[in-house]
């Protein structure tokens, strides 16, 4: 095998062909090997006869052609002097080989066939080159050939050039043989069969090639069995990665190993994968193993035991179970999911938590079909029935399905996923004016609440926005244009001439709006808060006391992990009212609405409240 043979192959109709060990590559390629220009021109043109010979013979019996492979030169012998002047005249004999189906013929015997063939497809050469010397031989004399050990053929092609190979027959023969060299060349003793898959002698175009081994064990003493056929089959295999390397052919190589004796054991047991193999493999090489069975089976000979036989039987029982829990499976588990997981993704569009299969088919009737009126009842009821159908399998009540059950639930299932994309493009119709409406009501509020800050009730929010808010610096110039486009947005979605992808861009804008807003007034908010506050020191320790309009509110300790807080109404006289505990959320409630003093004004009867509170010996601090 030379280093160019090594090299992967991209094409398998146009690979580059060997002659006398030398590539015929395509042109252009020729100038880059180191052989004299009178070769090259040779080689370029026993390339261009040999593809101008394919094309020939195609024409005229296209389906038939199943590989055309230049053949290696014969290896030279030592004859008598008469012979030696005929071997002398095959010095420039190109040497052909045609490989013709013959699986359906039916009009004429095989040896007609091959005759017949023959003499075409010999003119054919003839008319291309004289020395052009053919050799056709039948699919099934191939195959007998094995049969019978001859193997001389298989070798021949290993090392030839495949000029047309539609079938991969002539890559999956040189592989295999490639591997069964390497494999004999290191295990010699323990191969008994290497055999190719039935399908590769039967003009069947196959995405893999597949061979099997069987390994003889019988004598093995250093090891366990099993052992020996995993470390063996490893080293076969990573034979085979080479193998396919080396060649350069890239369809799977997929090789099975067995040993003898468990080889014996399955086929005693009528193991149906054995009795194909035994029956439509052919042996590439055999010790006397393979063949003898393969007979013995063809005459019935070789018959299962009954053990085999009720074995078989249970295992087809035992399969038959296995397909009723499948098809339980499917229609109480998977067909119940399918429906469920898609209500729960409905409900979560809507805006509920994912919820629990318990709780989907409540809240798909609750909210869908009476509260939104957007489901009719019957599709609450497909669901219960598959949920219901779920739960007595799952409880042993159920333990078989039928097949007018499978097609009961496969008709509902596709009405509930059609009826539940509608739902969907509803759902989201909805979504989007509940989208609209917050984000227009949200900006509303938030320009109000601003206004009312500077001392502006709003009557035209726009323009006073504008004048108040904008024209002042207050707010950058950009919010007054948003603030403009939630309100056509508005407008339009009214009008039916807004897009969804609009909707959400002005989303996003006003969501920034209402954010930027909020800040602004907690800024002002927080400002005039820190007018209210009066902060007092009490031995160690800071309280705290805000006074609002109408209310005092009251921290003890400042820096307590949990702070208590109290709140008093501010009685008519300037004092305060009964003290009560209160939340922190009491407090911002509060101070959201109320307004916040400009001055702090401390009343003597506030004063002496606060001494009561926190002692007489109080450090006061107001903010001003």
């Amino acid at each position: 095998m030379s280093n160019n043979d090594k090299k992967p192959k991209e094409d398998k109709q146009n690979q580059p062909l060997m002659a006398n060990n030398i590539p015929l590559s395509a042109p252009g390629d020729l100038k880059d090997l180191k052989i004299p220009e009178e070769v090259k021109k040779k080689l370029e043109k026993l390339k261009d006869e040999l593809y101008k010979f394919k094309d020939s013979i195609l024409k005229k019996f296209d389906k038939y052609i199943l590989g055309i492979t230049l053949l290696p030169p014969p290896m030279p012998q030592k004859l008598g002097e008469e012979k030696e002047k005929k071997e002398e005249l095959k010095k420039d004999q190109i040497n052909v080989l045609v490989v013709v189906d013959d699986t359906d013929s039916t009009t004429m015997s095989k040896l007609e066939l091959k005759d017949k063939l023959s003499k075409v497809i010999e003119k054919s050469a003839e008319e291309i080159n004289k020395n052009l010397k053919t050799e056709i031989k039948l699919l099934s004399e191939l195959r007998e050939d094995c049969y019978d050990g001859k193997y001389e053929v298989l070798r021949d092609i290993a090392v030839s050039a495949p000029v047309y190979d539609p079938k991969d027959l002539l890559a999956a023969l040189r592989i295999s043989e490639l591997h069964k060299n390497m494999v004999l060349q290191r295990f010699d003793k323990y191969i008994v069969s290497y055999v190719a898959a039935g399908s590769l002698f039967r003009n069947e175009k196959s995405g893999d090639i597949d061979v099997y081994l069987i390994v003889d064990d019988t004598d093995v003493k250093r090891m366990p069995r099993i052992e020996l056929k995993d470390r063996l089959g490893g080293i076969i295999r990573s034979m085979g990665a080479e193998a396919s390397m080396i060649t350069g052919i890239k369809k799977s190589f997929h090789i099975q190993v067995y040993i003898l004796t468990d080889f014996w054991e399955s086929v005693k047991e009528a193991n149906p994968v054995i009795y194909t193999f035994l029956r439509d493999g052919v042996p590439l090489f055999d010790r006397g193993v393979f063949m003898p069975w393969k007979l013995l089976l063809e005459m019935g000979r070789i018959r299962p035991s009954q053990e085999a036989i009720d074995m078989q039987m249970d295992i087809g029982e035992k399969l038959l179970e296995r397909v009723k829990a499948r098809l339980l499976s499917i229609v109480s588990e998977d067909l119940y999911y399918a429906a469920l997981n898609p209500t729960q993704a409905a409900l979560m569009l809507y805006g509920v938590p994912p919820p629990t299969p318990k709780e989907t088919v409540k809240l798909l009737e609750e909210i869908f079909v009476k509260k939104e009126k957007l489901l009719e009842k019957k599709y609450v009821d497909i669901l219960e029935r598959i949920r219901k159908y779920y739960k007595d399998v799952e409880h042993g009540k159920i333990k078989e399905v039928t097949g007018r059950d499978i097609d009961q639930f496969l008709s509902d299932i596709r009405d509930y996923f059609a009826r539940l994309k509608k739902l969907f493009a509803e759902i989201e119709k909805k979504s989007e004016i509940k989208k609209i409406e917050e984000m227009y009501e949200g900006a509303i509020s938030i320009t109000k609440d601003v206004l009312r800050l500077e001392g502006k009730e709003s009557e035209n929010l726009i323009k006073d926005f504008e004048n108040y808010l904008i024209k002042t610096n207050k707010i950058p110039e950009k919010y007054l244009q948003i603030l403009k486009t939630i309100f056509k947005a508005k407008n339009e979605f009214k009008e039916g001439t807004i897009i969804k992808q609009e909707i959400q861009k002005v989303w996003v804008e006003a969501s920034n709006y209402i954010r930027t807003l909020v800040e602004y007034v907690q800024r002002r908010r927080g400002y005039e808060l820190e007018r209210a506050k009066i902060r007092i020191k009490y031995g160690n320790k800071y309280g705290e006391v805000i006074l609002l309009d109408n209310i005092v509110f009251i921290t003890k300790d400042v820096d307590a992990k949990e702070k208590e807080i109290h709140k008093a109404d501010i009685t008519k006289e300037g004092g305060m009212g009964k003290i009560t505990g209160c939340k922190l959320e009491e407090i911002e409630e509060h101070l959201a609405k109320a307004k916040i003093p400009k001055r702090v004004f401390l009343k003597e009867k506030i004063f002496e409240d606060i001494k009561s509170i926190f002692g007489k010996d109080v450090e006061i601090l107001v903010s001003s």
